[in-house]
């Protein structure tokens, strides 16, 4: 029996048409998957523990370090602290707060003991109106934290641009891991070098050519890449950009999906301390993907 032409014409049309529908719907689904990505994202920024609404980093002198909005303190917060909130001291690696009788400043959680508000590594998160500060300590400086909840950028933020979504830079990667255990130099901005575990290398492949990228650890087994490409400088930050991926598999197969490439906080704020991609970690390509420079926005 002769197989109808007619028939197999529209079997061939029709087969067509559901692998065009089947990829134009995998299409949908992945923009749609990076756009409440990119909406997390913004709404973490925007949060009580985002970076826009950072206020101040000062760093702590060895001793007492008097504070508040007075300017003969030895550190001066904006004008909607108290005149003399209180006084740090720097001693052997320990904080200590001893706030101003005047002032009312709450402790919102305890992180270490009663009297110390860093020690160990822990710090507590002291309040005062909308200013809340805690300590960090970058390499041997140890400093004040400031945000305010109300700050103006809070306000005028007006999101981050991003390059079209194109799910060609959803790339599939191979985690080459180090033979012996080694580190990797990062130096962030303030110039101080750390030498991190490196996890490995993602090698993959664009347009024919093999490219490398060196990672460090992100928790919980995911990888954390700083790179810089041939946009940086020009339509994004400056300083490069971020990228998290989930946990390999057990065969070392990783994805990198530079659409999720972020700005570093430092493209947000002048009180940010950021890492900086190490030099093996610039691409001689463009990654047009990702969020672009947000000061362009």
């Amino acid at each position: 029996m002769k197989a109808n032409p007619t028939i197999l014409t529209l079997s061939v049309i029709a087969s067509l048409f559901f692998v065009s529908f089947t990829a134009k719907n995998d299409e949908g689904a992945y923009q749609n998957e990076i756009n409440q990505w990119h909406q997390k994202r913004i709404e973490s920024l925007k949060s009580e523990e985002g970076w826009l609404n950072l206020a101040g980093l000062f760093w702590l002198k060895e001793g007492e370090n008097s504070f508040g909005s007075d300017e003969k303190n030895d550190i001066v917060f904006p004008k909607k602290a108290s005149k003399q909130v209180g006084v740090l001291t720097l001693k052997d690696g320990k904080v200590a707060f001893k706030a101003d009788p005047s002032a009312q400043v709450k402790l919102l959680e305890v992180g270490t003991s009663p009297e110390f508000v860093f020690e160990d590594g822990k710090t507590t998160t002291m309040e005062q109106g909308a200013l809340r500060w805690f300590i960090i300590k970058r390499g041997p400086k140890y400093g004040i934290r400031l945000r305010d909840l109300e700050h103006p950028v809070l306000v005028h933020f007006q999101g981050v641009g991003r390059f079209s979504i194109n799910d060609s830079w959803k790339i599939a990667a191979k985690l080459e891991k180090p033979t012996t255990p080694r580190t990797i130099a990062i130096t962030d901005v303030l110039g101080l070098v750390s030498q991190q575990p490196l996890v490995g290398h993602a090698v993959f492949e664009w347009k024919g050519k093999t490219y490398r990228l060196a990672a460090t650890d992100a928790g919980g087994g995911r990888l954390f890449i700083i790179f810089k490409d041939k946009t940086t400088s020009h339509e994004t930050y400056g300083a490069g950009r971020f990228l998290y991926t989930d946990k390999p598999d057990e065969a070392g197969n990783v994805v990198l999906d530079f659409n999720k490439s972020i700005n570093p906080p430092c493209a947000f704020s002048p009180y940010a301390t950021c890492p900086l991609p190490p030099a093996e970690n610039t691409l001689a390509i463009r990654v047009e993907a990702g969020e672009k420079d947000a000061k362009m926005h």
